[in-house]
């Protein structure tokens, strides 16, 4: 399925974007208004298992032990004044809310959750009953989740996270993800982000999103510095979606070049930063666990350098991100024409 970047971008121009209500953060103590100025981290994890669906077991971690040792990398934050602290490991890959909540008492830090499905590695982490369903049931469910709770509980998803094996066609069940996506942010308001990797897979996403009527402001590029070609940068950022680079944990140095670009090209308003960084593994039997403070400690620091004015820097630690994560509707609605 090709799709032209060009293309979302006259749609973009020729059409209106529905936002009639106010926006809301929804963390896992509650929805509130979204504040200015509030530092943020908005791709991370705290737990991660790669067992697969058909095998992930919450019985096999231990609470205590996960707490005792993410703590101290969380507690550190506090020195940087973060905030909001997204936790983007979905459902069958080791989301486990009450262990976010322990956390979140512990720090005062505002950890948010998601609901939907990770496709990707070739639905390894897609349980059976979810392939299938409809893309109609699966966002269903995932409603379910936003507006009664998580497992019984009343703790709410604040984001849609999916995710798609990097091709230039979708496979059917990942074209099923983006589908029940775009269905459950018509619905709830609630942002999507995509385990995209390289550009080759963000334009059929953004199709389906058209498609459904969804603005591509509704759509975080989730590990966008995979990309290599840095115009692929330009024309996503035309059609209006956000792009993530969130691996500063690993790759200090691809991450620089890329934000100098989108600051020097005229969209370093669409730009999210975070670390991917973290985090428990529960098959592995000693824990290296990747610290969430290198933007703090050296990526500001070196962007200062580079010319970076705390306005911009404000801009990806704070405003784009409480922008991005803000839950309300972006839809597409064409302009009435005039009588």
């Amino acid at each position: 399925m090709k799709f032209l970047a060009t293309y979302i971008f006259f749609l973009i121009v020729w059409c209106g974007i529905a936002q009639t209500e106010p926006a809301y953060i929804q963390d896992i103590t509650g929805m509130h208004a979204v504040k200015p100025g509030e530092i943020w981290l908005s791709h991370e994890h705290i737990l991660v298992d790669f067992i697969g669906a058909d095998s992930i077991n919450s019985s096999s971690w231990n609470k205590i032990d996960v707490s005792k040792q993410v703590l101290p990398f969380l507690l550190e934050l506090k020195n940087f004044h973060v905030k909001y602290f997204v936790d983007a490991t979905p459902q069958y890959l080791g989301r486990d809310i009450h262990l976010l909540k322990e956390l979140a008492d512990k720090t005062g830090i505002r950890i948010i959750t998601n609901t939907g499905l990770y496709g990707a590695q070739n639905n390894k982490f897609i349980p059976d009953i979810a392939r299938k369903n409809t893309a109609e049931e699966l966002a269903q469910q995932w409603l379910e989740e936003f507006e009664q709770g998580i497992d019984g509980t009343t703790m709410k998803p604040g984001f849609i996270k999916i995710s798609v094996d990097n091709a230039e066609s979708l496979s059917p069940m990942h074209e099923k993800l983006v589908k029940a996506a775009a269905l459950c942010h018509l619905k709830s308001g609630l942002t999507i982000a995509s385990h995209t990797g390289k550009a080759l897979a963000l334009w059929p996403q953004l199709e389906i999103l058209s498609e459904q009527g969804v603005s591509p402001k509704a759509f975080i590029w989730v590990h966008a510095q995979a990309e290599e070609e840095e115009t692929s940068y330009q024309k996503a950022a035309e059609t209006g979606c956000w792009i993530s680079f969130d691996g500063l944990a690993w790759e200090m140095d691809k991450h620089i070049e890329k934000l100098v670009y989108a600051k020097r090209n005229g969209f370093l308003d669409q730009i999210l930063i975070s670390h991917d960084a973290g985090w428990y593994d529960p098959q592995k039997k000693s824990q290296n666990i990747q610290p969430y403070t290198p933007i703090f400690k050296t990526l500001l620091p070196l962007l200062r350098s580079k010319g970076f004015t705390e306005d911009e820097i404000n801009l990806l630690i704070s405003v784009n991100p409480s922008k991005a994560y803000a839950i309300h509707k972006r839809s597409i609605v064409t302009k009435r024409e005039n009588p």
